[in-house]
């Protein structure tokens, strides 16, 4: 009793294990692994892979970021499930081989010479004739119609009989072999190029990605992987006139160094532009020295041209700022005083500002040099600016202050592309660790009809840049308009350029006890206050909020009058400011109207910019950089060939047809008899074509005879 349920338990597992073979080497299991891997292939494409966590973190806010890195979604293409998928596809692809591959071989080399007469009679795509020839003569003319058609044959002698097996296009069973191969092959290729052997060194070998900054040379070694690394995938920033040895491997919480067999010698960045600001070409001429035997040699390196050396490609991936010394003037935005003091910096490196640089802080503020461009193709319409932001709290208004100021986003349409000039990036950072970006460009611009300079400011690096437009006076510079920023939060010149204003408005009015201009004098005084703000609001969104103390009905009226008295205060300010200096009072023309009128809007705005310094461009001294990517893939070659038999495959698969014919033929007392029938494994239109030709040519009479 118990030996035979032994038996039994081990025909249920045989069945079991023949089963679990069955359904992994089956069709729909490997379409189901191939959808998988497809999905997961798009998730891959879109998301950006390998990136630093802070980025996505930005992209999907705190809630789906940790969602997303819950599945692996950022470093997908290691995951564990998309590798435990590859892994069931490349098992699956191979037991389908090794089931299907030796049965196929065989019947591509077997004739299928055990037929019968009367299984031919069963085939649907069957002839018989008649013929006057000899069996012997029959047989020979079959055979060389069959050759001139393409067809193998052998001759097989049966019991008074003889059969002709023909063939055709038995290579048709290698494309399923090829294909199933392919896909293996390609897969053993990518896992080649993966970072599975980093992997590993991070497991095995005490590997651990480096999060801190410091000199490349000084990080420790558990933070390096060595010459033999297998494969790899990294960058390298090599600035003009300096050296690397090294590439950078970006990783989820840090990066890895590894170490290259030569050093590369950046000589020369080149780059062109097309007439819209992209690039056209850039090229770099370097330097490779091994460090093996010493061997130097120059190259240049293109976009597409790599430089393949010992096994490692070096692809000219893009370029950046690599250090440009940069010369700027400091303006506060803050406080009642006018000055200006020299600054310096290197992109990629930090300046302190002190504390008498930075008027109504305690200091704290660093600036971080992020960018520099030496010239900026632009539509100048695209940027928002500053005075949108303003009008979106107070939208009722906003016509209203256009008929007396203009609006500054006019252009918003204008898809002129403009060269902006050279321009510098930075950050300012607090003592809190806070940062705002912002974007001056060195050069004013002219925009709708006045020449201008832009100072951008963005929050994070996800929004566009918000540009304060300061009006160029008539030396091209922001002084006249930083004197007059200083004048409207200086209560003492306020006050005597309201004095100034009712004075010149009421001239030739009768006043004789005064009372008018001193009316007159306190509302152009109290414009002023309102327009300056009191460290809350300023601007027009201050004068916004002084009119809603208004009744509704005389809200317009009372607009119209305040901006009135508002640009006649400031032109007396700007003249009061100039005095104060010892400077010639501007002369009264339309271009010191339009100059007043633009800076009356970038005052209104300069209370968005929230930064207590203006860093503006004065001199630079560009130095290139070059960003070149390091790879070595061996698997690259295997996936080559993996994709040569997946085209062999397919082209096999689809365009070479297996056709099978027989011809049993019998002797008569005049000649002989002979009964032909054809197969194929798919019935198509070609099928039925070759069929109808081959059963006329061979069921012709034979030459000679009538």
């Amino acid at each position: 009793m118990s030996t035979n349920t032994a038996g039994l338990q081990i025909k249920t597992n045989r069945r079991g294990v023949a089963d679990a073979v069955e359904l992994l080497s089956s069709m729909r299991f490997a379409i189901s692994l191939l959808t998988l891997v497809a999905i997961a292939s798009v998730i891959g494409t879109v998301l950006k892979q390998n990136e630093p966590m802070s980025n996505y973190v930005n992209q999907f806010g705190p809630f789906w970021f940790e969602v997303f890195g819950q599945f692996s979604l950022y470093t997908l293409y290691s995951a564990w499930w998309f590798l435990l998928i590859m892994a069931f596809l490349v098992l699956s692809t191979s037991l389908c081989i090794f089931r299907n591959a030796p049965k196929m071989l065989k019947d591509m080399r077997s004739w299928r010479e055990n037929v019968r007469e009367e299984s031919l009679r069963n085939f649907h795509h069957k002839a018989e004739w008649a013929s006057s020839a000899s069996r012997v003569n029959l047989t020979q003319r079959l055979i060389a119609q069959l050759a001139d058609q393409g067809y193998k044959t052998k001759v097989v002698a049966k019991e008074q009989a003889t059969l002709i097996a023909a063939k055709q296009g038995a290579a048709n069973k290698w494309g399923y072999i090829f294909a199933h191969s392919a896909i293996v092959i390609i897969c053993v290729g990518g896992l080649l190029d993966s970072d599975m052997p980093i992997r590993f060194q991070q497991w095995f070998m005490g590997k651990t990605p480096f999060a801190g900054n410091g000199i490349i040379a000084d990080i420790p070694q558990k933070h390096r992987l060595g010459l033999g690394n297998p494969t790899f995938r990294g960058n390298t920033l090599i600035p003009e006139g300096a050296t690397s040895n090294t590439a950078i491997i970006p990783q989820q919480n840090g990066v890895l160094i590894q170490e290259l067999p030569f050093s590369i010698l950046l000589k020369k960045f080149t780059i062109d532009f097309y007439s819209t600001g992209m690039p056209k070409l850039f090229a770099s001429d370097v330097i490779v020295t091994d460090h093996q035997n010493g061997k130097m040699f120059p190259a240049t390196i293109k976009v597409n041209e790599p430089l393949i050396y010992k096994g490692v490609a070096i692809y000219q991936s893009s370029f950046e700022d690599g250090g440009s010394k940069l010369q700027l003037t400091g303006y506060p935005m803050a406080g009642n005083k006018t000055y200006t003091f020299p600054m310096a910096g290197v992109v990629g490196n930090t300046t302190v500002l002190s504390k008498a640089e930075q008027p109504g802080n305690d200091g704290g503020y660093t600036v971080e040099w992020s960018g520099f461009r030496p010239f900026n193709i632009e539509n100048m319409g695209e940027g928002q600016d500053l005075r949108s932001v303003a009008k979106t709290f107070n939208q009722k208004l906003s016509s209203g202050f256009d008929k007396h100021t203009g609006s500054a986003a006019k252009n918003a349409n204008d898809k002129n592309l403009k060269n902006a000039g050279p321009s510098v990036q930075y950050k300012l950072r607090d003592k809190n660790g806070q940062a705002r970006e912002f974007q001056n460009y060195m050069q004013p611009v002219l925009l709708d009809g006045a020449y201008v300079f832009l100072a951008g400011t963005r929050d994070t690096p996800a929004e566009p840049f918000r540009f304060l437009r300061i009006p160029a006076d008539d030396n091209n510079t922001v002084q006249e308009w930083m004197r007059l920023r200083a004048a409207l939060q200086d209560p003492d010149l306020r006050e005597q350029a309201a004095q100034r204003y009712a004075r010149r408005a009421l001239r030739g009015v009768p006043d004789d006890s005064g009372k008018l201009i001193s009316q007159l004098q306190q509302s152009a005084s109290k414009s002023l206050a309102v327009f300056a703000g009191d460290g809350t609001t300023a601007g027009f969104i201050a004068v916004s909020k002084f009119l809603d103390n208004i009744p509704p009905a005389q809200q317009e009226k009372a607009a119209d009058l305040f901006m009135k008295i508002l640009n006649g205060s400031i032109w007396d300010l700007w003249q009061v400011a100039r005095e104060k200096q010892g400077l010639k009072p501007a002369e009264d023309n339309d271009k010191h109207a339009r100059f007043l009128q633009l800076s009356t809007s970038a005052l209104a705005d300069a209370f968005f910019y929230t930064a207590p310094v203006y860093l503006q461009l004065q001199g630079f001294e560009e130095i290139k950089a070059s960003v070149f990517q390091v790879t070595r893939s061996p698997g690259k070659k295997v996936v080559y060939f993996g994709c040569l038999l997946l085209t062999l495959g397919v082209f096999s698969m689809f365009y070479i047809r297996e056709r099978r014919l027989w011809v049993w033929l019998k002797d008569r007392d005049a000649g002989s008899v002979a009964l032909m029938a054809m197969s194929s494994q798919r019935k198509t239109l070609d099928f039925e074509k070759d069929y109808r030709t081959l059963k006329q040519l061979m069921t012709q009479p034979d030459p000679g005879v009538q």
